[in-house]
């Protein structure tokens, strides 16, 4: 490997060495995978370059894996999938990441080209399937520029809006050859036009009752301290979903979490930064205020609502926001009303947060939690209403502190999730809040937390039902029909045999020190908590 021209780098290797060699180069550092002979040559490549390989159960949480690597890191996460199934497995994986616009890079495994049409083994056309989800999705058929192509695929993932990317390789594209692998360079994120983030900052400063409600993008645009810079310029408040969470520790002064309710209520301006307006924030509608969007993209425009909207790197217009110099509307008061009605809901929960009800109220599982968890902790979302409880009870203290599976609504990433989260933070609790149904898609990758040495607590909400399906099927219908689990389901002892840790609980005052254990574990364990199959989340979001 020889540097011969500016900016590009020769390797004499095959396709597998140069692709791994172009990933390198972004520092990415670890391969995300499940074993398949059309992919060997990627193994090779990683072996002899000093890439990590960390293999999963199911290609799914391979993916999922590759995805929290990048949502941890804020570098494309890399899965290597096998021809046929192994691709076709990770779709609803790479689905996710690509509507929560994750930077994701997925080299897939293909039957050779020579042969095609003969009936190879695992010979299936993966593009047209992965073409709708992801920024490109391509075939690559000369090796000599295999360097470039996935220099290329990397810097369109982490080109906003972020996303993935997949490449194919046949069998034969493998041979012997040597190419140009480029150099990664530094790209900015584009300006936002000033005049548009002037026009926001006097809508802003003109309003009442203005707020921010932040989500992922700008989390993926690193926005944390410009957010902070902007919230505190104004003096306004600051609500959160997704990789928002943690921007702005729980504590501080202009982050709420309880009280979104009072702001569709009474705010006159919302300004939606970094996040679609979907389900997830009414789709943009907030009473009646008026809406605002902040956009790391113009394929972000929202269609269905006519609102001032900036585009571009979403730190900049944070920080042109917090640099604007005119007259504004005093809004401590507004601030202070808000403040006032998040004390009295911490208050309000304190009971459910304590509950010592038989059987247990998932709440109480939430107020154990609490009171353990160090302010770096990750914590990852899997499943439907004990999760729920999740985004209204955990507090999230620094940037990337929650994971969730994001508005594709996909179950099974907590596994994979938890992989990746413990590789990226070896010294952070790993939590995973996992429903008993979501358990049933991923915990055999329990094995690969085993195998590779990666502690984490899981904590299962085991109702024994889809709780998400069947209180809202009672409600409309009466009846239910397929909402039951086999009850009492021990999922711990499913862990042991795995080679974690895992214990059974029935009663609340037995949370605590369960969780104790598994915290001082040093193995992935599992906290198997037996919850009342009565409780229903007091649901509010419109889904359709």
């Amino acid at each position: 490997m020889d540097a011969y021209a500016a900016g590009m780098t020769r390797i004499d290797g095959h396709a597998g060495q140069q692709a791994v060699a172009a990933l390198q180069a972004f520092d990415i550092d670890v391969m995300f995978t499940l074993n398949g002979g059309h992919i060997w040559p990627f193994y090779e490549a990683a072996r002899d370059r000093g890439m990590r390989v960390v293999d999963t159960r199911h290609e799914q949480s391979a993916t999922f894996a590759a995805e929290a690597y990048a949502k941890l890191t804020r570098k494309p996460g890399l899965a290597a999938l096998t021809a046929g199934p192994g691709v076709t497995n990770g779709v609803s994986a790479v689905t996710s990441a690509h509507f929560n616009g994750s930077p994701l890079v997925v080299l897939g495994g293909r039957a050779p080209a020579a042969r095609w049409g003969a009936g190879s083994l695992q010979e299936f056309d993966h593009v047209p399937v992965l073409t709708p989800i992801t920024k490109r999705a391509a075939t690559v058929t000369e090796p000599t520029t295999v360097g470039q192509v996935v220099h290329d695929a990397v810097r369109l993932a982490t080109e906003p809006h972020r996303g993935p990317v997949f490449l194919d390789f046949p069998l034969d594209v493998f041979g012997p050859s040597g190419g140009d692998v480029p150099d990664t360079g530094s790209r900015e994120g584009a300006a936002p036009d000033p005049a548009a983030v002037t026009r926001l900052a006097e809508l802003i400063a003109g309003a009442e009752r203005p707020a921010f409600l932040v989500g992922s993008d700008a989390y993926w645009d690193g926005a944390w301290h410009e957010l902070e810079a902007a919230a505190q310029a104004f003096g306004i408040p600051c609500f959160f979903n997704g990789l928002g969470r943690g921007m702005l520790a729980a504590d501080h002064p202009h982050t709420f979490l309880r009280t979104r309710r009072l702001l569709k209520q009474r705010a006159d301006l919302v300004v939606v930064v970094g996040t679609p307006l979907d389900f997830r924030v009414g789709f943009g509608r907030f009473g009646e205020a008026q809406v605002a969007h902040v956009v790391d993209a113009a394929s972000q425009i929202a269609g269905h609502v006519a609102a001032p909207t900036v585009v571009g790197d979403i730190a900049k217009t944070l920080r042109g926001l917090a640099d604007y110099s005119g007259d504004r509307v005093d809004h401590s008061g507004w601030l202070a009303e808000l403040r006032t009605a998040e004390n009295a809901s911490v208050a309000a929960e304190a009971p459910l947060l304590a509950a010592d009800s038989d059987p247990i109220k998932p709440t109480r599982i939430y107020g154990e939690l609490r009171k353990r968890l160090e302010r770096d902790a990750v914590v990852i979302c899997d499943g439907g209403d004990f999760v729920s409880y999740a985004g209204k009870y955990v507090e999230v203290h620094q940037p990337g502190g929650w994971l969730d599976t994001g508005p594709y609504g996909c179950l099974g990433n907590g596994m994979g999730y938890a992989i990746a989260a413990r590789v990226v933070r070896p010294d952070a609790q790993i939590v995973v809040m996992l429903g008993d149904g979501a358990a049933g898609f991923s915990l055999m990758d329990v094995d690969s937390l085993v195998r590779h040495n990666l502690p984490v607590v899981i904590v299962v909400g085991n109702n024994s039902i889809w709780g998400l399906e069947k209180h809202p099927m009672q409600m409309i219908y009466g009846w239910d029909i397929a909402c039951d689990l086999q009850p009492d389901t021990r999922y711990d002892e499913v862990v042991k045999s795995l080679g974690g840790g895992g214990e059974m609980v029935t009663r609340p005052d037995e949370i605590g020190p369960a969780l104790d254990r598994a915290f001082a574990s040093g193995i992935p364990y599992l906290v198997n908590i037996m919850t009342d199959p009565s409780d229903v989340y007091p649901r509010s979001s419109n889904l359709a």
